[in-house]
């Protein structure tokens, strides 16, 4: 799914509400679950922001001062087509809200005050849309990854991660024998205010790498193609 068929554990989202609080404190929970999260506080920046970065998933508010969110869903499906699911988040619950909503191209509707924990149930089903993953465990080798626990293991031994190692492996798992360069790991794991000239993702992936090599098991699960990026050994075991 996404732009560039990119599958379901893409990791990009933008939040898009006129209420700074509550659109920062989504962002904060979505960055939780080490999901890569940008935030936009309108609907004209909003529009802007999707037309040059490749969201997996927009959480969009219905009611906001400049253009609402049902013509911002308009322009996205205009400007990048049905590949960016769109969570539309409101107050208002009536079934012609609801319709309209869903008729202007929203993929879901969900109405607020919200539970976060239905929020997070929500986008991880629209994240699973148009792929082959059916539920919340993603299996590579003898990798285990539960997006709705927010676990990981190998071997049957948990893996002890950060919120970004988390989110860094389960686009390595996505993604499975493809080399990945330092600038697509930027791009899709990393939120806008990354700053490509540090060496964020050679000291994550270092990281991260160090935590996959459990027991006596020695045999790198990502491995470094030189002057290339990384790729995850899909044969590891």
């Amino acid at each position: 799914m996404g732009r560039g068929s990119v599958p379901w554990a893409s990791v990009r989202l933008l939040v898009v509400d006129d209420e700074s609080e509550l659109a920062d404190a989504v962002a904060r929970g979505l960055r939780n679950e080490g999901y890569a999260v940008d935030v936009a506080y309108g609907g004209e920046d909003a529009v802007e922001m999707v037309r040059l970065n490749p969201y997996d998933l927009v959480c969009l508010d219905l009611t906001m001062p400049d253009i609402d969110g049902l013509e911002v869903c308009r322009r996205i499906r205009d400007d990048v087509g049905s590949g960016v699911r769109v969570l539309m988040l409101t107050a208002r619950d009536s079934l012609d809200d609801r319709v309209a909503g869903l008729d202007h191209g929203a993929d879901d509707y969900l109405v607020k005050p919200f539970a976060f924990r239905e929020l997070q149930a929500r986008v991880r089903t629209l994240l699973r849309r148009d792929s082959d993953q059916t539920d919340s465990v993603f299996r590579v080798g003898d990798l285990a990854l539960d997006t709705a626990k927010h676990s990981a293991h190998r071997s049957g031994t948990e893996l002890d991660l950060t919120a970004k190692e988390f989110a860094l492996l389960r686009y390595f798992m996505a993604h499975p024998g493809d080399v990945l360069s330092q600038e697509h790991l930027l791009e899709h794991v990393w939120d806008e205010n990354a700053d490509p000239f540090t060496n964020t993702v050679r000291v994550t992936v270092g990281t991260l790498r160090r935590k996959l090599a459990v027991g006596d098991d020695d045999e790198p699960v990502i491995e470094t193609v030189v002057g290339s990026g990384y790729r995850l050994v899909t044969g590891a075991s």
